[in-house]
């Protein structure tokens, strides 16, 4: 940051000469990039601008047109003022008409009253230049550092943008291109009233290049992107003055740090998906209050006050990991393929990953939406975008909710379902609770020691058995009750004669001490059969 001619009248060195402001009072502000002393007329010629000129006067021009073109000479070349000491040429003041053309023209005119070595005034000057130089260039090296070292470990946006935010000590807001909130800090200020009407506002800021303020809402803003492909706005929030030129340089480095990691991520998952992950896993974990979901979601342009709100979680049957699905880009094309789902449904809701194998969706229903009807067409929807996937996704869904602080209940029940319904068979559109019956239910209960206990003192000794003598008695024992006890059924089904099938059947009750034809000891060892079907997947 230069010094301003503010800055130089203040210094010692043109104290002593007594300065007085005699035009231009409203440029003292202008910032001086160095001092030029220069008694000729036509100086301007060897300025650069932000120049400084001292002078005597001694070889001003007498006429009024002399006096006027040297001052609009400076102007036009921008230089920051004009220092002239009194008593060489002029002795108490200035000419009218050189006073009077730079006043008009806003150009900072001083007069010295007393006899000042230059040479002192231009050697503290330029060592206040030099000293902001020098620290503009370490300020701007610890941006780049920060920068860098966020752009090598790969920092979420939400880390970049609090950088941003802390090395600047404004709010920094991080949105796409339809205006939606994908990251801020606030930096000390109200999230409320930083979000607030936040589409519409942004909406109004528009830019002439890649990065320009805005005088009417004090943003300075910078687009997000790389190789010719924005996706969205850097916004640093200021306090109503121009921002100066490190700010500028702050936020043009954190957007290409955001743009870097992008490129770098884009294999991953988009930037939308990843807010929503973020945000579903905060919902989970209680890492975010009510206040700050509702506030995070509507940012993200999804209403969630008021509304019926139903927790998701989509899977695949054969699994959705990174070997079954060749790789983590389809576990991120069927995110994305969900959210187009949604899209394409006109449903509002928050759509990401769970984790390796799980898609999780908060649906927030109007009070004129149907449940079913809205899931019955996410679900034609999302089949219809994954005709290959289609036979093998497993929609399971939570118990709708009135209340944000509710949405963590509906999304664990959903998680439950589908850990559960995963295993079934059957095509059902979707799957709540109730549908996943007993096969669900143990299925939840796989980790119980009870049900561990359970299955090995009913089928243990079954199970010893057929380790010991190589034979596949566990699974006759599966056949017969899942042909209701039909044992010609369940012979055929075994490709076993009858006399086979029944000697398995003795050997089984023998084995197992039970009676096969009490029907209470059957649906007991068939309650152990499914046990031990969880248990082993």
């Amino acid at each position: 940051m230069f010094p301003t001619v503010a800055d130089v009248v203040a210094l010692d060195a043109v104290r002593r000469g007594m300065p007085q402001v005699v035009a231009g009072e409203r440029g003292l502000s202008r910032p001086v990039r160095w001092v030029h002393i220069s008694e000729i007329p036509d100086a301007a010629r060897l300025l650069r601008g932000g120049e400084l000129v001292l002078a005597t006067g001694i070889a001003l021009p007498e006429e009024r047109e002399g006096l006027q073109r040297y001052v609009r000479d400076l102007v036009d070349v921008d230089a920051a003022g004009l220092v002239i000491e009194l008593g060489r040429r002029y002795a108490d003041q200035l000419p009218r008409a050189l006073v009077a053309a730079a006043e008009q023209a806003g150009l900072p005119v001083v007069t010295l009253r007393h006899e000042t070595h230059f040479v002192g005034i231009t050697e503290a000057v330029h060592g206040l230049i030099i000293d902001a130089q020098l620290a503009e260039l370490q300020a701007s090296e610890a941006v780049h550092q920060a920068f860098n070292e966020l752009a090598v470990e790969g920092a979420e946006p939400a880390d970049v943008v609090r950088q941003a935010s802390r090395m600047s000590g404004r709010p920094v807001v991080l949105e796409n291109l339809a205006h939606q909130v994908l990251a801020y800090d606030a930096a000390g200020v109200r999230a409320e009233s930083l979000l607030d009407h936040w589409e519409d506002r942004s909406r109004q800021v528009r830019l002439g290049a890649r990065t320009g303020f805005d005088e009417r809402a004090g943003w300075l803003v910078t687009m997000v992107g790389a190789r010719g492909h924005d996706w969205g706005r850097l916004i640093l929030v200021g306090d109503g003055g121009n921002p100066p030129p490190q700010q500028t340089m702050l936020l043009e480095r954190a957007a290409s740090t955001l743009a870097l990691n992008r490129l770098v991520v884009r294999d991953r998952e988009t930037l939308e998906r990843q807010t929503h992950r973020t945000l579903l896993s905060g919902i989970l974990t209680h890492s975010y209050t009510v206040a700050e979901v509702t506030l995070r979601a509507r940012a993200l342009g999804v209403q969630l006050e008021g509304r019926r709100l139903v927790g998701v979680v989509l899977r695949l049957r054969r699994g959705v990991t990174p070997a079954a699905l060749e790789s983590q880009a389809r576990l991120r094309d069927f995110t994305e393929t969900a959210a187009a789902a949604v899209r394409e449904r006109r449903l509002a809701a928050l759509v990401g990953g769970l984790d390796d194998d799980s898609v999780g969706l908060l649906v927030a229903l109007n009070a004129q939406d149907t449940e079913d009807a809205a899931l019955e067409g996410f679900s034609a929807a999302l089949r219809k975008l994954a005709p290959d996937l289609a036979a093998d996704i497993v929609i399971a869904v939570g118990s709708s909710v009135g209340a944000v602080r509710d949405a963590r209940r509906s999304l664990l029940e959903a998680t439950q379902v589908a850990d559960a319904a995963v295993h079934q068979g059957g095509g059902a559109a979707f799957y709540r609770l109730p549908d996943v019956r007993l096969r669900g239910l143990l299925h939840l209960l796989r980790d119980d020691a009870r049900l561990q206990t359970y299955v090995e003192r009913e089928l243990g000794p079954l199970l010893a058995y057929d380790a010991q003598h190589g034979t596949q008695l566990v699974q006759m024992l599966g056949i017969y009750l899942e042909h209701g006890r039909n044992k010609s059924a369940a012979a055929d089904a075994a490709h076993l004669s009858r006399p086979s099938f029944y000697e398995r059947l003795h050997r089984i009750e023998r084995v197992l001490s039970v009676d096969l034809d009490q029907v209470e000891s059957c649906l007991s060892l068939h309650v152990a059969l499914l046990g031990l079907e969880a248990l082993r997947r």
